[in-house]
C-alpha cells in the first residue's frame, strides 16, 4: 500500500487529556456491554481477520479499553497475548479521537516509540486504529491493525478501518440486544416460576384447608355396633372443593341405632355450612322423634328456617335399627328424594351370586326446598347374611365407557354379580367399579354398607367391623379403602 500519510510523523503529538468524569462515563458506557473477559467470538474473529487481509498486515485486532488494561476481544496473529497494559501510543491513544489514529512510523512518534508493542520483541513499526465510537458518543476500544516495517495508508484506508469499527460496534449491539432480550426471558421465567410456585403453595393450602373441613363433616370412625358389620368410603370429586355428602351412624339407646347419608346441593363453603347443619340436626331431631319420617320433616323444618342456608338443599336416608330376635335388625328407613338403597342377600339357587333389592318408600321430596314436604318410610328384615349398601348419587352418575351413566340399574346389576353381601366386600367391590370406569366419577361419592353375619363372632356378641376411607380423588380411592378392625 502507498499513498499520502494520514498523519504526519514530525513534530510532537498533542493528545487531548479526557477529563474524570468523562473517563467514568466512558467506563459506565464499557461496562454496559458487558463484554470485558467474555470468551472468543465468531464476528469479532472475522472481523480481525479481514482487516489483516484488507491491509496485507501481520497483525490486526480488535480492544476494548479498561480502567487501567487494554483488552483483546479478537486478535489475528498475535498468539498468546490476552491483554496489555494502558500505555499511551497506540489503542491507548486512538480513543482519545474520533478519527482513524495512523502512525506510519513509531520509532519517530514520541509517544508511540516507548510503546511496549514497539520496544517489546514484536517491535511494531506501523500502527492504525480506528475508535470504536458508539451512539452517544462514547469510544469503548479500537480496531487495529499492525505491521513490523514502516508504511502508508491512503485516506481510503481509513475510511475502510472505520467501517470496520462500525461492524464491531454494530455486532456488539446485536450481542447487547441478545442479552437483554436473554434477561428479559430470563426475568419473564422467574416472575412465572415464582408465580406457578406461589399457585401450588395455594393450591396446597387450599386442598389442606378443604380436606380439614371435609374430614370434620365426616364422623372420625364408624361405631361398634354389636351383630353389625359397618363400612363406609367417601371420595371427593375435587381436593380443592367440599362437598356435600355426608353420612354417620350414632346410637339412640335402648339397643337402638340410627343411621343417615344424603347430599347437599352444590360444593364449596355453603355447602359445608349446610352439611354440617344439617348432621346436627338429623342427630338431635333422631333423639326426639322415633318416626324417621318425623326426623326429616325437622330437617326440612330446620333448612326452610334458616335465612343463612338460602335456597340450599339435599337428598337424604334416614334410618333406624331395632335388634331382632333372629340377631337380625328391624330396619325402617324414611327417603327424601334420595336414590334408592340397595337391600343384598344371597340368591337361594345353586348358582351362587346375590338378589338385589331397591328401598325406595314412595314419595318422599326433596329435604329444604318446599314447606310441608312430604317423606315417605319403610319397614324391612335385615336378617343375619343380609347386607344394605346406600350411596349418593356420584356412584349412579358415573360414566360407562360408551358414556352413558351408571345409572341404578346398572349398580344393582354389578351387585348380583358378587359374591358376599358383607358391608366390606360391599364397598370394596363398588370401589373397584369406580376405579375401573375410564373417567371415575363425575361427582363426590359417598358410601355407607351395613351387614348381619350369619354367625356371631365365638366368645361373645357380634362386633362391628368397620372400613372407613376418605379419599380425595379417584385415583387414589382405591388404594386407600381397606379395613380396620
Amino acid at each position: 500500500m502507498s499513498g499520502v500519510p494520514a498523519a504526519s510523523p514530525d513534530g510532537p503529538r498533542l493528545w487531548p487529556v479526557p477529563s474524570a468524569d468523562a473517563e467514568v462515563a466512558r467506563m459506565k458506557a464499557v461496562r454496559r456491554y458487558n463484554i470485558l473477559d467474555t470468551p472468543p467470538d465468531g464476528a469479532f474473529d472475522r472481523v480481525a481477520a479481514m482487516a489483516a487481509r484488507l491491509f496485507d498486515v501481520p497483525v490486526a485486532s480488535v480492544t476494548i479499553v479498561d480502567a487501567d488494561r487494554i483488552w483483546f476481544k479478537a486478535v489475528h496473529g498475535l498468539d498468546g497475548v490476552a491483554q496489555i497494559g494502558r500505555d499511551p501510543g497506540l489503542c491507548g491513544s486512538a480513543i482519545l479521537r474520533d478519527d482513524t489514529l495512523v502512525i506510519p512510523d513509531t520509532l519517530t512518534d514520541p509517544a508511540a516509540c516507548t510503546n511496549p508493542l514497539v520496544t517489546g520483541p514484536l517491535g511494531v513499526r506501523f500502527y492504525a486504529g480506528a475508535p470504536i465510537i458508539t451512539s452517544d458518543g462514547h469510544r469503548l476500544g479500537t480496531v487495529n491493525i499492525l505491521d513490523t516495517k514502516p508504511r502508508l495508508i491512503t485516506e481510503n484506508d481509513t475510511a475502510t478501518l472505520a467501517d470496520l469499527a462500525a461492524m464491531v460496534l454494530d455486532a456488539m449491539e446485536l450481542r447487547l440486544s441478545g442479552l437483554r432480550l436473554l434477561r428479559e426471558e430470563q426475568e419473564r421465567r422467574k416472575v412465572q416460576e415464582e408465580a406457578r410456585a406461589q399457585a401450588e403453595r395455594d393450591t396446597e393450602a387450599i386442598t389442606a384447608f378443604a380436606t380439614t373441613l371435609q374430614r370434620t363433616l365426616l364422623p372420625p370412625s364408624l361405631p361398634v355396633v354389636p351383630g353389625l358389620e359397618l363400612a363406609c368410603h367417601y371420595q371427593t370429586d375435587s381436593p380443592r372443593d367440599v362437598g356435600g355428602d355426608f353420612y354417620d351412624v350414632f346410637p339412640l339407646g335402648g339397643q337402638r341405632w340410627a343411621f343417615f347419608l344424603g347430599d347437599v346441593c352444590g360444593k364449596g363453603a355453603e355447602a359445608a355450612a349446610v352439611t354440617s347443619l344439617t348432621r346436627y340436626t338429623l342427630r338431635e331431631a333422631a333423639q326426639h322423634h322415633e318416626d324417621p319420617t318425623d326426623v326429616l320433616n325437622a330437617l326440612n323444618s330446620a333448612l326452610i328456617l334458616d335465612p343463612s342456608m338460602g335456597s340450599r338443599y339435599c337428598t337424604c336416608v334416614f334410618g333406624t335399627l331395632h335388634p331382632a330376635p333372629d340377631g337380625g335388625f328391624t330396619v325402617t328407613v324414611a327417603m327424601g328424594g334420595h336414590p334408592p338403597a340397595f337391600h343384598v342377600q344371597h340368591a337361594a339357587s345353586d348358582e351362587g351370586g346375590l338378589v338385589v333389592e331397591g328401598v325406595r318408600p314412595r314419595g318422599g321430596m326433596l329435604v329444604g326446598a318446599l314447606e310441608g314436604a312430604q317423606f315417605a318410610s319403610h319397614t324391612f328384615h335385615l336378617a343375619p347374611g343380609h347386607g344394605l349398601l346406600l350411596y349418593t348419587d356420584g356412584l349412579t352418575e358415573a360414566r360407562l365407557p360408551d358414556g352413558a351413566m351408571l345409572g341404578e340399574e346398572g349398580v344393582a346389576d354389578f351387585l348380583t354379580t358378587r359374591t358376599a353381601p358383607d358391608a366390606g366386600r360391599l364397598i370394596e367391590d363398588t370401589v373397584a367399579l369406580l376405579a375401573g370406569l375410564p373417567a371415575g366419577p363425575g361427582d363426590d361419592v359417598a358410601l355407607l354398607a351395613l351387614s348381619v353375619p350369619l354367625e356371631p363372632v365365638a366368645g361373645g356378641p357380634a362386633t362391628a367391623s368397620t372400613a372407613h376411607t376418605l379419599a380425595t380423588t379417584p385415583a387414589d380411592s382405591a388404594a386407600r379403602t381397606g379395613q380396620e378392625h
